[in-house]
């Protein structure tokens, strides 16, 4: 299980070129924009935080889930606010419609079972999922495109799992995918 879970030096996340093709205050704006309510945030596969400190630093109240419990030291460091704990996205460990906004920032394709993971996100989220990936293109950075998941994929998924709104938006080199229960 979790074989494919990020396993390289984890200051690369924080490389301040990486942080900037990440768009991360614009990938934050843009899943919040029009939840009715927006206090309760989980950040599947947080990593070092990174997302989780943009939700945090506005206020909102951020639990952190990553399959690594070596990222876990990391994330409260920057996000000491923050509640962090091991687990992985097809089995999240939190009861039916926890979370307003359940975020998932280049983890998708990472996960053993992509369908299970948005399935799981649509039994503990309130409102929405957001899926920040890689777009299915071959690009000078990120994961080999053989790793990548094509927008068919990940929306068919969304669709399956229930969520009857899914819509795409195109960043400068990610795609984020907003996922609503209606």
């Amino acid at each position: 299980m979790h074989e494919r879970r990020f396993n390289r030096e984890i200051e690369r996340l924080r490389d301040p070129e990486r942080v900037a093709k990440l768009e991360v205050k614009l990938v934050v704006d843009l899943s919040l924009k029009g939840l009715k309510h927006h206090t309760d945030i989980l950040d599947v596969g947080t990593g070092s935080g990174l997302f989780a400190e943009e939700f945090a630093c506005r206020g909102l109240n951020v639990t952190g889930l990553d399959a690594n419990p070596e990222m876990l030291p990391f994330a409260r460091q920057f996000v000491p606010s923050g509640t962090f704990q091991e687990g992985a996205a097809e089995a999240l460990p939190f009861p039916d419609g926890s979370f307003d906004l359940i975020f998932m920032g280049l983890l998708l394709h990472e996960t053993d079972d992509p369908a299970a993971a948005i399935a799981e996100a649509y039994r503990v989220t309130r409102q929405r999922l957001a899926v920040l990936e890689w777009p299915d293109e071959d690009q000078e950075f990120g994961p080999p495109r053989v790793d990548r998941l094509a927008a068919t994929k990940i929306m068919t998924f969304a669709s399956e799992a229930g969520f009857p709104v899914v819509r795409s938006i195109r960043l400068m080199n990610l795609s984020l995918f907003l996922m609503d229960l209606g």
